[in-house]
């Protein structure tokens, strides 16, 4: 017999009583760090489009998440590139030039934090492991029930 103990109103809250329910990090974050997170994505985003072209070789760059630290002293920027070619020698070039990017988002986020964060870049490969998923799934084979079986052998 299974007992479910319903935590929040939400709908798929339900867990098995004696487990811990799954933790989302997001959730944990406080508004002023998602909202910090949410200017710095876009500030860096339009960085990445205009003042710093060079640093990704004409690849296309999005930032897919960026997380905050609660003191707001480290963001996390989450990349990705289009095209896929050399991810690791652009995040390389990125990484090493965190300085003048570091300096750019400070004159865009002067005026609304007292201190620009420390930047630390990262791949987001989320896209890859949905696109892997769903090739597993798509080659796995089910063979067919057989139809002489009885499915009531109760």
């Amino acid at each position: 017999m299974l007992v479910y103990i319903i935590l929040t109103g939400e709908p798929g809250c339900a867990v098995r009583t004696g487990q811990i329910p799954p933790i989302n990090v997001h959730d944990m974050e406080s508004k002023r760090q998602q909202k910090v997170g949410r200017q710095i994505q876009k500030d860096l985003g339009e960085i990445f489009q205009k003042d710093a072209q060079h640093l990704t070789h004409g690849s296309f760059v999005t930032i897919t998440a960026v997380r905050v630290t609660p003191d707001l002293s480290i963001a996390r920027a989450y990349l990705s590139f289009l095209p896929d070619k050399n991810k690791t020698m652009l995040l390389e070039t990125i990484r090493e030039n965190t300085r003048f990017i570091r300096q750019k988002l400070a004159e865009r986020v002067r005026h609304q934090l007292r201190i620009v964060p420390h930047l630390q870049f990262y791949i987001d490969d989320t896209a890859e492991y949905a696109a892997k998923m769903d090739q597993l799934f798509a080659d796995l084979v089910i063979p067919p029930a057989q139809p002489d079986e009885e499915e009531d052998t109760y």
